[in-house]
């Protein structure tokens, strides 16, 4: 069985993946492993920093070596490939892609065929609101504000595309929904119960992540 190393951001991201992808890669036998960001207390890093860990990942064999980590926390000082000339395009989508071939561009090409690059549109919470549903079945009258959740999934036409404004970011707007939120326990618990089928489904940059995974 091949192995599928996903370098996560954070705590959240790594809960995310063994709770919800792993059992999934494991039926198109790909074994998932999950390790957070070297160098990091739980956060995203420059460039160079994470090219160092990728390629450490992919000398170590036969593996397939990709990335979770929220487009919304990556700043210009950490010099992402391509990251300035891509502020230029105005279709996130479009956007994401070239960003996307330029971190491949970046890797060896004696490697860089088992390297998957991937930026989460904004964020990881971004996902949960796939299915809002699902926080009236979590959370009391008295710790959620569902109509906060509805505004959002109504003025936009994926969940991905969620701004990333500070204080209108996936992760802003949750805080002020629901009450209490917890980004690693809650999150990992509605992500679960929406299920990766519908994610999937309302998320094409995500569904294209795991069709590039699988197929890698």
């Amino acid at each position: 069985m091949r192995r599928l190393i996903i370098i996560c951001e954070g705590s959240t991201e790594q809960a995310f993946c063994k709770d919800l992808l792993r059992d999934y890669f494991l039926t198109k036998d790909l074994l998932l492993e999950a390790p957070t960001i070297k160098h990091s207390n739980g956060g995203i890093v420059a460039w160079d920093t994470l090219r160092k860990q990728i390629v450490r990942h992919l000398n170590e064999g036969d593996c397939v070596v990709s990335l979770l980590v929220d487009y919304y926390r990556i700043r210009d000082s950490y010099k992402f490939p391509g990251w300035m000339e891509s502020k230029s395009i105005s279709n996130i989508y479009k956007r994401m892609d070239f960003l996307f071939k330029q971190m491949s561009e970046n890797i060896d090409e004696d490697l860089r065929s088992r390297f998957v690059p991937y930026i989460q549109l904004h964020e990881f919470e971004g996902l949960l609101f796939s299915d809002i549903s699902v926080f009236k079945r979590n959370f009391t009258k008295d710790q959620l504000d569902y109509r906060q959740l509805e505004d959002a999934v109504n003025e936009f036409a994926s969940p991905e595309e969620i701004n990333n404004g500070p204080a209108t970011a996936p992760s802003e707007r949750l805080k002020k929904a629901v009450v209490g939120y917890d980004k690693v326990t809650d999150g990992d618990i509605l992500a679960m119960e929406i299920g990766l089928e519908i994610i999937r489904k309302k998320c094409s940059l995500f569904n294209n992540w795991i069709e590039r995974m699988e197929n890698c």
